[in-house]
């Protein structure tokens, strides 16, 4: 059984689960019997991958906003989790510079009540903090940014995040340091792509609904370069953090870093033409370049991600190309309109994942 059944039986809290990565998290931890509990504000998109899984009907959901301390303790003292997965924020960066305001106070005040919770918590309780690869000071370097290397951020997403990483580590030396019953920790993580996901301005879901919907889609940056990870990559992850912190194996709130193999670093435009192809599209048909930014971000930035490697025996499971494979066949049985059931769906592509990780000998999937 993976992570060594850690999760079976036991509840775990996932806030911010009617979001993209807290849907698959949702469907992964319930195949794990795993009692899954949900708190999030709404639905953040439509169509909603959480809604198209039916996961309000296959979880314990309750709504509620992040930032509201009382509530949100309220709820942890009532169903006592044995886990609690930190995802909940407002995750887009072009909306960061439309709301600047509302990305602060969900990514900076909603993870101060997640903490001012745990700081209430009388039972065992591992708790992993999910922020962003952004968090750190972006100097463009090559070679990947280390767990120790200076946090920054030149707008307000990364600022955000950045900040939440300070607020997390003041609480837990004020407050939870000497608190034997929690088990704390950070994981970063970005450019996660994936069936599911309808997020606004994520140029998988641009490009997706251009080949349905059979209209252009406009490129704006062609040439920048990601690291491009499939959902289940960082999950994996998160789940194989909680099993370390849980066994003991970690110090309390270290960091780690989640990222993909250095030949998954592509371009925007390559990952657009991979795509095409593998949804049986000609690119140039379908592909704008329109080379304008309407807001300052980084052409190169990823993760060194030694550490995770080194203390989790933890490294990415799929190629680039399994991983674009994964994502349009999801969606195409999405868009097919033949009542796909894309829970099934959803589970038979973790079960491939988790497969293929025990093939290569990960200790997480043995």
């Amino acid at each position: 059984m993976p992570f060594n059944r850690i999760y079976n039986n036991k509840k775990v809290l996932i806030t911010g689960n009617t979001g993209f990565k807290g849907s698959w998290l949702s469907v992964w931890l319930t195949m794990l019997d795993a009692d899954v509990y949900g708190f999030a504000l709404d639905i953040p998109t439509r169509p909603s991958i959480f809604e198209v899984l039916n996961l309000e009907k296959k979880i314990s959901h309750h709504w509620g906003d992040i930032r509201d301390n009382k509530g949100l303790n309220s709820y942890i003292q009532k169903i006592k989790p044995d886990f609690i997965f930190h995802l909940a924020a407002q995750a887009i960066v072009s909306l960061s510079f439309k709301e600047p305001f509302e990305t602060i106070t969900t990514n900076v005040i909603g993870t101060g009540a997640v903490l001012d919770a745990m700081r209430q918590i009388t039972w065992d309780c591992t708790c992993v903090l999910i922020t962003s690869d952004k968090v750190y000071e972006n100097v463009e370097k090559s070679q990947g940014y280390r767990e120790t290397d200076s946090l920054g951020g030149k707008d307000i997403y990364s600022g955000s995040k950045a900040a939440s990483e300070l607020i997390i580590r003041s609480f837990y030396h004020a407050f939870l340091k000497d608190k034997s019953n929690i088990r704390m920790g950070i994981a970063r993580a970005g450019n996660v792509i994936g069936g599911g996901d309808w997020a606004q301005d994520r140029i998988v879901v641009d490009c997706i609904k251009a080949f349905a919907d059979k209209t252009t889609v406009d490129i704006r940056s062609p040439k920048a370069t990601r690291p491009w990870q499939h959902v289940l990559e960082p999950l994996s992850g998160y789940l194989s953090f909680g099993q370390l912190l849980t066994e003991g194996n970690a110090g309390k709130c270290e960091a780690f870093n989640f990222g993909p193999r250095t030949e998954a670093t592509k371009t925007v435009y390559e990952l657009t033409e991979d795509l095409a192809k593998r949804w049986g599209q000609d690119a140039d048909k379908y592909i704008n370049i329109k080379e304008e930014r309407l807001f300052s971000e980084a052409t190169l930035l990823q993760l060194n991600c030694e550490k995770s490697m080194s203390l989790l025996h933890w490294h990415s499971t799929l190629s680039y190309h399994q991983c674009i494979n994964f994502i349009v066949d999801w969606y195409k049985a999405y868009y097919a309109n033949i009542q796909e059931d894309m829970y099934k769906i959803t589970e038979e592509q973790i079960d491939v994942y988790v497969s293929e990780a025990s093939r290569q000998q990960l200790n997480w999937a043995e």
